[in-house]
């Protein structure tokens, strides 16, 4: 991996908390709320300066920066939900360049996970736990949340574990 395991590690204290709330709320209210997306580009901004060299900090800006116009591009297209597309570019700026085939290819994985345990735990008696979900009732769509903040909380778990 791309990524430094001393940063992945030392960002993890700060980012899953974010992570789990941000999986949570998606399939409690079907929106990432702006509070966990600022929070977590608060994190990168306050917290990269400290454990990254100047150069991996502007280059994760320069992510988030492109991801956000990416984000909204797709989002007037309705290809995704703005907060969905708000909460990528938040968490670009976590990810190392050299890593993207990794991260697509964890987020493939926790995407088919998450989608098709999210389908069986609506379809079953899972589903009394939390019957107030509005992710349950929502027809068609999934609760992206659940994914994207998987796939970043998966990432940085595994940057501190094999990162260089």
């Amino acid at each position: 991996m791309s990524v430094s395991a001393s940063a992945a590690f030392w960002f993890l204290p700060f980012v899953l908390p974010i992570c789990f709330y941000v999986s949570f709320t998606d399939l409690r209210e079907m929106r990432i709320t702006n509070q966990a997306v600022l929070l977590l580009a608060a994190v990168f901004v306050l917290v990269g300066p400290i454990i990254l060299p100047l150069t991996a900090y502007g280059m994760g800006l320069v992510q988030m920066g492109a991801v956000l116009v990416i984000g909204i591009i797709l989002n007037a297209a309705g290809a995704v939900g703005a907060g969905d597309a708000k909460f990528a570019a938040a968490a670009a700026p976590f990810i190392a360049v050299g890593d993207l085939r990794l991260l697509i290819a964890i987020f493939a994985a926790n995407l088919m996970a998450a989608f098709f345990s999210h389908r069986l735990a609506k379809h079953s008696p899972l589903r009394r736990i939390a019957p107030g979900w509005k992710s349950w009732d929502a027809g068609l769509k999934f609760p992206m949340g659940l994914s994207l903040g998987g796939t970043l909380a998966i990432y940085l778990i595994l940057g501190a574990n094999f990162g260089l």
